[in-house]
């Protein structure tokens, strides 16, 4: 961890600001990755949310993994370099299908922030079993946009172990 100890306050810094912005968001999980390889920090995160199924007007929205896939916009890049983002639906081993978006992003710095940041960003919804009103969120990111399609690996093994208990 000698390696690391320059960058201590702004790990800190930065773990007390994730923190908070998954309190405000009503996470239910955050995990953080921060690692040094061969010189290079590396950073991810993955946060699970209860999302439930209505829209802004109080609408019920359906849990179904292909309806929620057809809800949600593919961006298209226009030249190299520009935000992307894929839409699918994927197979969890333990819990069956389940809608999911994958790219690059530009996400909002903060709720209410006219700033972003470009991330890799993998999101998953895992409609929740046994209610048809509740979908769980999966969110993987990381800002290391060169290693984007290994990150989208990452964040997909990880996601393949989720379960309800």
């Amino acid at each position: 961890m000698s390696e690391l100890a320059s960058y201590r306050s702004d790990a800190s810094s930065m773990l007390r600001k994730m923190a908070k912005d998954t309190h405000d968001s009503d996470a239910l999980y955050l995990g953080c990755m921060a690692e040094n390889f061969d010189g290079v920090p590396l950073s991810a995160t993955l946060t699970v949310s209860i999302l439930g199924a209505r829209n802004k007007q109080g609408v019920t929205l359906s849990t179904d993994p292909r309806a929620i896939a057809d809800s949600l916009r593919t961006i298209t890049p226009r030249r190299e370099g520009d935000a992307w983002r894929k839409v699918t639906t994927v197979e969890i081993p333990e819990v069956g299908p389940a809608a999911r978006t994958f790219g690059v992003e530009d996400v909002p710095v903060a709720q209410g922030d006219s700033r972003t940041l470009r991330m890799v960003l993998t999101q998953t919804y895992i409609p929740v079993t046994g209610t048809t009103d509740q979908v769980v969120l999966v969110s993987g990111a990381s800002p290391m946009l060169d290693l984007a399609e290994a990150f989208h690996d990452i964040f997909d093994a990880v996601t393949s172990t989720f379960r309800f208990i």
